[in-house]
């Protein structure tokens, strides 16, 4: 019994740890004076729109490299699980300087496709590369779990029943997988529109909620920062709360 209660004991404390940084948000906010800084509206509307840019691009090539990891096995894979997480791992700032080195205006990318008219450096693709290269990995590797929690047993049964390799995968494996993948697409869609590190790098313009929270803290002062990361909260979190909620449920 004394151990149960020192274990309920540290758990009560963790919780109230996370709690706290939330409830000095509430506390902090000046509610009579709530009121927005000049540009927050359309930092708003930046980071929502290519946000959702930006995670459509992840889901439709993270998936495939999630699936294709998930079910096949050759010679040199490691370097591929390396390589996810390499990119997961590098700090923002760090992977923002790899970014600006490469696609920069004097990277070797970067020079070749200005030359075509695509600028990124301080412009919206910048801005959805930025968001692309900071979420992409989370996506990948959560995705590629929810593909191997699917029995292999019912994606064999589908072929001998004569379904095409493509027809199994939108039949079988992805609505088996689909709970998996939603909350994948939740952490994606947390990560690329939280990102401050490598979008400060490679696209400070047009700016988005986490450089205009910076911008605000360092022009005005902490008592500009509460509204904007009150709408952020608003925006960002519903979806993986209700995400994770379904799969307490489920689970339950």
């Amino acid at each position: 019994m004394s151990r149960s209660r020192f274990a309920a004991g540290l758990a009560a404390l963790a919780l109230l740890l996370l709690a706290a940084p939330f409830a000095g948000l509430v506390l902090a906010t000046d509610w009579r004076h709530f009121g927005f800084a000049h540009g927050d509206g359309g930092a708003v509307a930046v980071s929502l729109g290519l946000s959702l840019v930006a995670l459509g691009l992840i889901v439709a090539l993270g998936t495939p490299l999630a699936w294709w990891l998930a079910r096949h096995r050759v010679r040199g894979q490691w370097l591929v699980d390396a390589l996810l997480l390499l990119a997961l791992l590098t700090p923002p700032l760090a992977m923002g300087l790899l970014l600006a080195a490469m696609y920069g205006p004097y990277g070797p990318a970067g020079s070749l496709l200005e030359r075509a008219g695509l600028v990124l450096t301080n412009s919206a693709p910048a801005f959805v590369m930025a968001q692309f290269y900071a979420a992409l990995p989370y996506y990948v590797l959560a995705a590629r779990a929810a593909f191997e929690s699917v029995p292999r047993e019912l994606e064999q049964i589908a072929l001998t029943l004569g379904h095409s390799p493509a027809r199994c995968f939108f039949r079988v494996s992805l609505p088996l997988a689909k709970l998996g993948l939603a909350a994948a697409v939740a952490l994606a869609w947390v990560r690329a529109l939280g990102e401050f590190g490598v979008v400060l790098i490679v696209a400070y313009y047009p700016q988005g909620i986490p450089v205009k929270l910076w911008t605000n803290l360092q022009d005005i002062g902490l008592s500009a920062v509460y509204p904007l990361l009150w709408v952020f909260f608003l925006v960002a979190l519903p979806l993986p709360l209700a995400l994770g909620l379904a799969v307490r449920r489920r689970l339950a």
